[in-house]
């Protein structure tokens, strides 16, 4: 009777696991067919899960319209934009960490940064598009870089603040025996050992960057400047949807997230772990 009933309880896991599974893969199944479907097997009112004939088009022509400029802009503003994120808030939660500040300004510091990162973005929107004008940074990259920083900093710090304070304190007190700088342990001893906490949140970072679409709208006039979400932004009319293009759209660029997420997904599991080994 127990063992039909371990029985029973296995079989209900694996059933619950695959119907899970299956509710996230779905929409993605879907965006991966349609993109290769003709028109016809997608508006009609009978629709075909998949494609009576496999086709190229809508590939061909998000790729000659000019998806691969719009996919470089992206991949330039969220490496760009993770990079001085990662930098800065490696720098910020080390010394709140490490060091003590009068009048608790460390915990007031950290209150402000989450303040500013539950704020709407639309609150700050008209602010940094007078600054990005005055300082001749507005419809430009690097505009957009300084501008995400607004989210993507106030994340980093916090999640980069678990995995600074679990680097032994000792391990830095015995490297300050041995005559070493702060530089010197920053990136010998506790950058190393922060590697994975490091790691996760540039790829949370990163797809922030990637996915974000209010601030590129806002301060991105030229099509040629444009990121993805922009670009995808086109293919929504008011008329119609181009629901094949889209598509394409959606798989090209996800694609390289999906294979990021895949070969680190090691320090992902750790990043939601929030502990260094």
């Amino acid at each position: 009777m127990i063992s039909f009933r371990n029985k029973l309880n296995s079989v209900l896991f694996w059933f619950l696991i695959i119907i899970t599974i299956s509710f996230f893969l779905l929409p993605i199944l879907w965006m991966f067919v349609t993109a290769f479907k003709l028109p016809a097997d997608y508006i009609s009112e009978t629709p075909n899960f998949f494609p009576t004939v496999w086709s190229m088009e809508h590939i061909t022509n998000i790729v000659k319209a000019g998806f691969f400029e719009k996919f470089l802009n992206t991949a330039i503003v969220s490496v760009s934009a993770t990079f001085i994120s990662l930098i800065l808030a490696f720098m910020a939660a080390y010394a709140l960490v490490r060091y003590r500040f009068p009048a608790k300004l460390d915990l007031l510091f950290l209150i402000l940064v989450l303040i500013v990162k539950l704020m709407p973005p639309i609150v700050v929107a008209l602010p940094l598009y007078e600054l990005l004008k005055t300082i001749g940074l507005l419809n430009t990259l690097a505009g957009l870089v300084l501008t995400y920083q607004i989210y993507t900093l106030p994340f980093a710090i916090w999640m980069l603040l678990g995995f600074v304070r679990d680097v032994p304190k000792e391990i830095e007190e015995a490297a300050i025996l041995d005559k070493t700088n702060l530089m010197q342990r920053l990136i010998l001893i506790v950058l190393p050992l922060c590697g994975a906490g490091i790691a996760a949140t540039a790829i949370f970072t990163m797809i922030l960057c990637w996915n974000e679409f209010l601030f590129a709208l806002l301060y991105l006039q030229q099509p040629d400047n444009f990121t993805l979400p922009l670009y995808i932004a086109n293919f929504i009319t008011e008329n119609e949807t181009f629901w094949g293009d889209l598509m394409g759209i959606g798989l090209l660029s996800s694609i390289p997230v999906l294979i990021i997420a895949v070969f680190a997904q090691k320090y992902l599991l750790r990043g939601f772990s929030m502990g260094v080994k």
